[in-house]
């Protein structure tokens, strides 16, 4: 039998026989490649310029990507390259990859562990807390962690939310307000988005940001009371 050292070597030579265009593309070759090196859309494009090495982001406008889902993190792509997620930045990043450099990085990050861009600590609001994990019935306000799980770090239904900036999210529900961002099924964070006021916006937001990051680990229902929640909006 051939040791696996002289196997690899028989492979690499095997590579060399093929034609340029057939040999593997070895800045595309795996997720984290493709996140280093940007793929077709090179150095300038590499998702590790905004998103950081281990995918926490910036703390600011930069959401994290490490942790969040496979299926979510491909479609959002799919979404930048096509307009209907537009957005100057990701828009050429999104463009520049392939279908399966798409997979790849998605992957990639899905499998990177989750962690925040930095420490944020502050008081729980308690309407925000209250708006995440109950919601309105007066206003038809769904609780947010139906979708987004009741410690928002996922759920079948919807992206982490735990731990992203407050000012990443403040942003994309201006986005959903206004259908700039229009990628939501059933247009449900459309009106989800017009229903709440700017403050409640910002507070929710920040409310989010400071929630511990990690993989889900929450026994509670997805409406279930969490710290700060001690009543319902709509008792208000």
């Amino acid at each position: 039998m051939r040791s696996p050292s002289a196997a690899a070597c028989l492979l690499l030579l095997a590579a060399c026989d093929l034609p340029s265009s057939e040999r593997p593309d070895p800045f595309t070759r795996t997720g984290e490649m493709v996140a280093l090196s940007g793929g077709d859309g090179g150095a300038a494009n590499a998702c590790v310029v905004c998103h950081g090495v281990d995918g926490a982001g910036d703390g600011a406008g930069t959401p994290r990507l490490a942790g969040l889902d496979q299926g979510y993190l491909l479609k959002q792509l799919h979404d930048y390259a096509d307009g209907r997620r537009p957005d100057p930045v990701m828009g050429p990043v999104a463009r520049a990859l392939d279908d399966r450099q798409m997979r790849l990085v998605s992957e990639w990050y899905a499998n990177l562990p989750p962690r925040s861009a930095g420490e944020v600590s502050r008081a729980v609001d308690p309407v925000a807390a209250a708006l995440f994990h109950e919601g309105d019935t007066e206003r038809g306000l769904t609780a947010c962690g139906v979708c987004h799980g009741a410690d928002g770090r996922s759920a079948p239904g919807g992206p982490a939310l735990a731990g992203q900036p407050a000012s990443y999210l403040d942003e994309q529900l201006r986005r959903w307000r206004t259908s700039e961002r229009r990628n939501d099924p059933r247009n449900l964070m459309l009106e989800i988005s017009r229903r709440l006021t700017d403050a409640e916006v910002q507070a929710v937001s920040a409310y989010l940001e400071g929630l511990p990051v990690g993989p889900s680990g929450s026994s509670s229902s997805s409406t279930g009371a969490m710290p700060g929640s001690t009543s319902s909006l709509s008792q208000k």
